[in-house]
């Protein structure tokens, strides 16, 4: 079994998939542990919209300009959405949520990207949240944040060389440059 550090070290974006399904319990596991996620007074202001069907994959790569093509040919993907009515911190609690499930994900030995929704555009200029939100049946008081595109990886990562931490980025005590 591998420590927490390690799979931390592991992870890396994963934008090329194989053709494998992802098996149930595999799934379930990576629900189970986005369900545990912390959030902000417990509130739980998140939902997953689970896809696994190709047209539907096939649509949502198109939901940006740029960033999203890749989740045509993942297994599956999850979208993280968020109720703002229910916490002020939806954004971060979504975040969390779906860091949660990168990191699930490669201790399954999958691979898994992150596909910012809010904030972005389709080509046409059209919000990316609006595009989903249609797609998914997405109820309008409700934020998709985030999407995790999943699967078996597709190509290999080199690990993330410890040599290129950004050391300079840690402040202690107060904030010097």
């Amino acid at each position: 079994m591998q420590s927490f550090s390690e799979i931390v070290r592991l992870r890396r974006s994963m934008r090329k998939f194989t053709d494998a399904e992802l098996q149930p319990e595999q799934v379930e596991t990576l629900l189970r542990s986005a369900l545990m996620a912390p959030s902000s007074k417990g509130k739980h202001a998140w939902h997953f919209v689970v896809v696994d069907d190709k047209a539907m994959l096939s649509a949502l790569a198109g939901c940006k300009a740029v960033g999203s093509d890749f989740v045509k040919d993942a297994a599956l993907a999850i979208v993280v959405v968020a109720d703002p009515q229910e916490s002020d911190v939806w954004i971060e609690d979504a975040s969390v949520a779906a860091t949660i499930l990168l990191y699930q994900a490669e201790d399954l030995g999958l691979g898994a990207c992150w596909v910012q929704l809010r904030g972005r555009t389709t080509a046409d200029g059209e919000p990316t949240q609006d595009v989903v939100r249609q797609l998914l049946g997405i109820p309008a008081e409700l934020q998709p944040a985030v999407m995790v595109a999943l699967g078996h990886k597709g190509m290999e990562r080199k690990p993330f060389n410890p040599d290129r931490l950004l050391w300079e980025k840690v402040h202690v005590g107060k904030f010097e440059n």
